[in-house]
């Protein structure tokens, strides 16, 4: 018994339990960095997606906690009560849309608190856009949009600038994150957790995870970012995370408590360092304290912190403090180290031999497109609000702004949300778009309203416009004109360069002609609609609207429109008489029967040649260049893996891995239908009960215009398909192609091969599958074939000579990346439910080698723009006599150069102007195009005093020249030679002209002596 006793005593004294009182333990947590030793920086931070399993509302309130307890609202005043506690304590926050909502909620008093807190630097807005955008799928202009928003925000309430990027999450890296949406915003660097493994193994070996990242060949230097990759993922070392149900093991320092454990947690504390010192330069290491939705009750990680500061600092082997990312660089940056340097991207990513997170780049491709839809229809808004005149209290673009800001997150416009978050998303898009379509109708009737100068309240037209357009559906071009009636089309184009563009329209007569605003009549033709295209319009107008398309419509109305830079032409539609003029009825011919081995079609320069047995395409040629190239386009899907192999990773939202390749073969009788006439010639086939397309030749252009409709997909068989179509040619392209990076910078892709690593392949497709938002092109040593295409979809170059898209995908089972769905899009109408039709289009050219660029640029500009219709009724020509039937913005004799592009024109809520220009050139990509080009801020406002114009960083929330004086100069490993940067210089402010050297873009707010408006 006795034996007992001293065995419990011992027992209990190693536990550390003793009489000794326990007793308060003041924890020094004081801020200090010491040179000789390894510095663990730990930042504290909660990644909160802003919408994925719940949508962004439920995530804020705490709504639907059976899918995930998540509560932003509760981390938020966890967070700041915690750090009030202690003024060493510190927190960066990301997601502005989550603290936007947050902030009106809280008190004036509460408001000073939480100033004093961003003042003293214990809480730091990091990256500071409206989400962490994906860097993948969302286009250039919108991230610049959606960040802009976040940072005005913070400037506006408290007087801040971001130092730092910090995009953590998304899955790949775009180039255009490093220059443009980094080091172009004044960000000091940029931190990230997600690479591809092989290259994340090479990097830790090497320790080169962190890097000075140049993402553009033709800013180079200056536009450098220091970039610190995470040597695991964002969430701290095994054993220190402590959220309140975690199972990491606390420090239990009282000594009157069992389990006391401070020396054990301390040793773990140090050897977790010190394993990440061996993997980084300098002494200096970040910890990433805390992961996803984190901090909901913010002691349970702030009292360990706490001890682990005290009792590491104590103990003397490492030294541990509280800090943040802009904290992190001073610290790196005093060193005076040379990192390694990084160009190009980071992608694909993938996660595992088998995991390449190719998928997404094309999932939920109606979101995609919609996305991309609203965004140019934003940009045109923001010009025409300008026009007007701003009215803070509506109708304006606010709402539309906000809903496209959150879609950028990485997981909206990526596809790897769940399905109602979707809806989510698209729903705000749309409460968006119903606002700013009131501003477009209200500010283009008063920009034609003549009596605009002495009219009182609001203009006299009622526009009308047709954002179901894509599915055929247009009421007020659709309605019967009764006599003397005729439809007045106004075309607004938004670019800064004259337009000429076919227009289409759905009308339900084939007895009408069109005139200009000069009354001249204007070529036309009508193009019976196909039975897929009154398929789609009737079944999803019923879907979405609730109600069944009024009439029946028979055709499409086409002819070509001439529109002035940032203006509008009108036209005027009416009913034919029986000797009068009328639009050209299409011939519509089949080869049956025709003696011919082939079809040409095409009225213009461009010529598609077609086999007349089969309808397949094998010649472009263009009669005005001389090109002449066989090509071939074809259709197939792969099958995805549904995870029952032995290695059980399905193709999913997020991951594509395809099991076998299936060509879609023609099921039908008639190989294709042509259309042809005066303005355009369309080729219509019917591949299989589920894929058709038209193809369209213009006869002004040289480009071919492709219309797919793909859906429902079949999923009865239990397997889930992806959707791709080729093009083909003889072209040897040496492995090689060129896919953009968010709408700018083309980048070069070599099949089965990396820049920085030897490639292991072990998904030679999905591998070698990018995101494309702009387009892809091949080349060889003579030609060059080009695709452009209207939102995100992923692409490759898998044979030599062809491209290949992926459309559309329908997938079964979760790739087990944490949304817990299926990929399987339906829609539901009347109880019943089919997989979601897709209806996109993409352009294609072949050109000679290096003449493709100005095409790309050219055409992909007015894809992202579209011309903006919208309609209203006159009787005789009582319209056209009392309004202003064409109106250009700039002078007269002025129009942008073909290489610049008027990305932002915004009245802004204070009445200043933000204004962007975008040189849309790369160095050396065309002969003519690539240099540096003018624009001359008076005529671009005509009729307007400009009396200030200030150059500011891309989120206009510091002056240039102040940014430009912080930038931290970087030190690289090896040669420091680089061809010369150019740059425009500063703008003289009596001449106003504004110089843009390849790929700059240039941000200015301007004041006018008094904000004029047109037409008053």
């Amino acid at each position: 018994m006795a034996a007992i006793a001293l065995l419990f005593f011992a027992l209990i004294s190693s536990a550390g339990i003793s009489s000794s009182e326990s007793m308060f333990i003041a924890y020094n947590t004081t801020h200090r960095i010491v040179s000789d030793k390894v510095n663990v920086h730990l930042v504290p931070h909660s990644h909160d997606d802003v919408g994925w399993l719940k949508t962004v509302d439920q995530y804020y309130v705490g709504a639907n906690n059976s899918i995930r307890g998540a509560c932003v609202q509760n981390v938020l005043d966890s967070v700041i009560s915690a750090l009030l506690d202690d003024n060493n304590r510190k927190f960066i926050y990301v997601e502005m849309a989550f603290f936007q909502r947050w902030w009106r909620q809280q008190s004036e008093a509460k408001k000073v608190k939480v100033k004093e807190l961003v003042n003293s630097g214990q809480l730091e807005f990091i990256n500071g856009g409206m989400c962490m955008h994906d860097e993948a799928t969302p286009h250039y202009i919108d991230l610049i949009d959606q960040t802009t928003l976040g940072h005005q925000f913070i400037k506006g309430e408290f007087g801040k600038v971001p130092r730092v990027g910090w995009q953590i999450d998304p899955f790949g890296h775009s180039a255009v994150q490093a220059y443009l949406l980094g080091a172009e915003l004044g960000f000091d660097s940029l931190f990230f957790a997600r690479i591809d493994y092989q290259d994340r193994a090479k990097r830790l070996n090497e320790k080169s995870l962190e890097i000075v990242w140049r993402g553009s060949k033709s800013l180079g230097s200056s536009s450098q970012i220091f970039t610190g990759i995470f040597p695991r993922h964002y969430d701290p070392p095994d054993g220190f995370t402590f959220e309140i149900n975690d199972v990491s093991p606390p420090i239990q320092d009282d000594i009157l408590l069992f389990d006391y454990n401070v020396q054990e947690r301390v040793n773990d504390f140090v050897a977790a360092a010190l394993a990440q010192a061996n993997v980084t330069r300098t002494n200096h290491i970040m910890w990433t304290m805390g992961t996803d939705f984190r901090y909901q009750y913010a002691n349970s990680w702030f009292r360990q912190m706490d001890k682990f500061i005290h009792y590491v600092n104590e103990d003397g082997r490492v030294n541990a403090l509280y800090s943040t990312p802009s904290i992190y660089t001073d610290a790196k940056y005093a060193t005076k180290e040379k990192w390694p340097l990084k160009t190009e991207d980071f992608f694909p990513y993938a996660d595992h031999p088998n995991a390449y997170w190719t998928g997404y780049f094309t999932s939920r491709p109606a979101l995609k497109g919609y996305v991309r839809m609203m965004s140019g229809y934003y940009l045109a808004a923001r010009q025409l609000e300008f026009f007007k005149g701003r009215n803070n209290v509506g109708p304006n673009t606010d709402a539309l702004a906000d809903a496209l800001a959150i879609a950028q997150h990485h997981d909206a416009v990526s596809g790897t949300e769940r399905e109602h978050v979707a809806a989510d998303y698209a729903k705000r898009l749309s409460m968006g778009y119903a606002e700013a379509e009131k501003l477009v109708s209200s500010s283009l009737g008063f920009l034609a309203d003549l009596r605009s100068s002495t009219r009182q309240g609001n203009p006299v037209t009622n526009f009308q416009q047709c954002p179901l357009l894509n599915i055929s559906y247009c009421p007020p071009s659709e309605a019967v004109l009764s006599d003397g009636k005729s439809l007045v089309v106004v075309v607004y184009n938004p670019l800064g360069w004259k337009r000429e563009e076919v227009i289409r329209i759905p009308v339900s007569s084939e007895k009408v002609f069109v005139q200009d605003s000069d009354g001249r009549e204007i070529e036309s033709q009508l193009l019976p609609l196909s039975n897929v295209t009154l398929s789609i319009r009737n079944y999803y107008v019923k879907a979405y609207m609730g109600k069944s398309p009024n009439g029946a419509i028979k055709y499409w109305l086409a002819f070509s429109a001439s529109v002035p830079p940032l203006g509008f032409s009108t036209y005027i539609v009416s009913n034919s008489k029986q000797t009068g003029p009328s639009s050209t009825i299409s011939m519509v011919y089949t080869p049956e029967g025709s003696k011919s081995n082939t079809i040409e079609v095409g009225q213009g320069s461009l010529k598609l040649i077609y086999t007349a047995d089969e309808g397949k395409l094998t010649h472009f040629v263009n009669s005005r260049n001389l090109v002449t190239a066989s090509a071939e386009q074809s259709y197939s899907y792969y099958s995805g893996n549904d995870g029952t192999d032995k290695d059980p990773q399905a193709s999913g939202a997020y991951v594509f891995r395809p099991n076998t390749t299936f060509p879609v073969k023609f099921e039908h009788q008639v190989p294709l239908t042509i259309l042809r006439g005066p303005v355009l010639d369309e080729v219509h086939q019917q591949l299989n009960p589920w894929i058709s397309q038209i193809t369209r030749v213009f006869k002004g252009k040289e480009h071919a215009e492709v219309e797919f409709s793909i859906g429902p997909i079949p999923a009865d068989d239990g397997i889930g398909k992806e959707i791709t179509t080729q093009i083909s040619t003889t072209m040897k392209t040496n492995k090689t192609f060129y896919t953009d990076s968010n709408g700018r910078d083309f980048i070069k892709r070599v099949r089965d091969f990396r820049t920085d690593w030897d490639l292991q392949v072990n998904q030679p497709v999905a591998g070698n599958y990018y995101p494309i938002n702009l387009g892809i092109y091949v080349q060889d040593s003579s030609m060059e074939l080009s695709i452009l295409v209207d939102r995100s979809v992923g692409g490759t170059s898998l044979v030599d000579g062809q491209i290949e898209l992926m459309l559309h995908r329908r997938l079964l089972h979760d790739d087990a990346r944490g949304v817990g769905e299926a990929l399987n899009e339906t829609v539901c109408f009347l109880d019943k439910c089919e997989g979601l039709t897709i209806q996109g289009k993409f352009y294609l050219k072949i050109d000679h080698r290096g003449e493709g660029a100005k095409w790309r640029r050219t055409v992909g500009q007015e894809i992202y723009s579209p011309l903006l219709l919208a309609f209203t009724e006159q009787d005789g020509n009582n319209w056209i006599n009392s309004h202003v039937p064409t109106f250009s913005a700039i002078d007269p004799s002025y129009a942008l150069p073909n290489n610049i592009a008027v990305i932002t024109l915004q009245e802004l809520a204070n009445g200043k102007v933000l204004l962007r220009l975008a040189h849309l050139y790369e160095i050396g990509e065309d002969n003519d195009y690539s240099v540096t080009a003018s624009v001359d801020l008076k005529k671009l406002f005509q009729n307007k005093k400009i009396s200030k114009v200030k150059e500011m960083s891309l989120s206009a929330n510091q002056e240039r020249a102040e940014m430009e004086k912080k930038k931290l100069a970087w030190e690289v490993e090896g040669p420091a030679e680089e061809p010369k940067v150019e740059r425009g210089g500063p703008v003289d402010p009596v001449k106003l002209v504004v110089e843009l050297a390849p790929m700059e873009i240039r941000t200015f707010l301007i004041e006018f002596d008094y904000l004029q408006r047109f037409g008053s």
